[in-house]
């Protein structure tokens, strides 16, 4: 996408992993956006029919986005008012050689991350879909300017933090965190998930991948085993999508 006649501001959001829910917070943030990144796990293609709304999408597939995802691609590389950006799911799947490149965007751990090497800022959004225990909902807004040398970078030069690509574009990354304010019942069922993955998460875990393997739903493991359905989907969802897991490897993709 060229630089708009008339303007050199733009805002970006980055957002990864929705895993079908967009937050109405998340949407709110996203609302003044040019355009918005997504850098795979989108969930539905609903996502990016209410994502397209309100900007133009540039996406990428994840490894829990199936069939209905064929046309959008593993990989990208494209142009956003004059920022040059490279987007993956995985980390791992980056290429090592990305001359030319101003941003990275990746997902799939559902932990924001940014860092900066050879002049490339490397930034995960982290997830606004479905909360993960205890980890932070976090997305995160791109400021494009586009201008001439100073006027792009402040009068005292670019500011900690900018990235500039010569005279006529720099951009600043904010981190969004999303407060999460579950209802009373919700803040109930959090605990008691906490409780039994605290007394044993690897038998959990294995029952609840036994009981997968056997064909059952989700709703009725959840209610087999007292536990909330935002956590028999998130292990049906590790376990589903990397295959041969073990439990021992799910509690630590969930940080337990």
């Amino acid at each position: 996408m060229s630089k708009e006649a008339g303007r050199n501001q733009f805002l970006i959001g980055v957002i990864s992993d929705t895993h079908g829910l967009l937050r109405p917070e998340a949407a709110k943030r996203l609302a003044g956006c040019d355009a918005i990144l997504h850098a795979g796990d989108i969930g539905s293609p609903e996502i990016l029919d209410a994502l397209s709304r309100i900007a133009p999408v540039y996406a990428v597939r994840g490894n829990a986005d199936k069939d209905w995802a064929e046309h959008i691609p593993y990989k990208l590389q494209t142009e956003v008012f004059g920022l040059r950006v490279f987007m993956v799911h995985k980390k791992k799947e980056i290429p090592a050689d990305l001359g030319g490149t101003d941003l990275v965007v990746y997902g799939h751990s559902h932990k924001y991350e940014e860092s900066r090497r050879d002049d490339i800022l490397y930034l995960n959004p982290g997830s606004c879909g479905p909360r993960r225990f205890n980890q932070p909902i976090t997305m995160a807004l791109v400021h494009v300017t586009a201008g001439d040398g100073d006027e792009a970078c402040g009068r005292a030069g670019c500011a900690a933090g900018d990235n500039a690509r010569g005279p006529a574009l720099s951009f600043i990354v904010e981190k969004i965190e999303i407060p999460h304010s579950p209802s009373a019942s919700r803040q109930a069922q959090e605990k008691k998930d906490a409780q039994i993955l605290a007394e044993d998460a690897r038998s959990l875990i294995e029952k609840v991948t036994a009981d997968i393997d056997r064909g059952r739903s989700t709703a009725a493991i959840a209610k087999k085993y007292g536990i909330s359905m935002e956590l028999t989907e998130t292990i049906s969802r590790m376990y589903l999508t990397h295959p041969g897991v073990t439990a021992d490897g799910i509690m630590s993709k969930m940080g337990l």
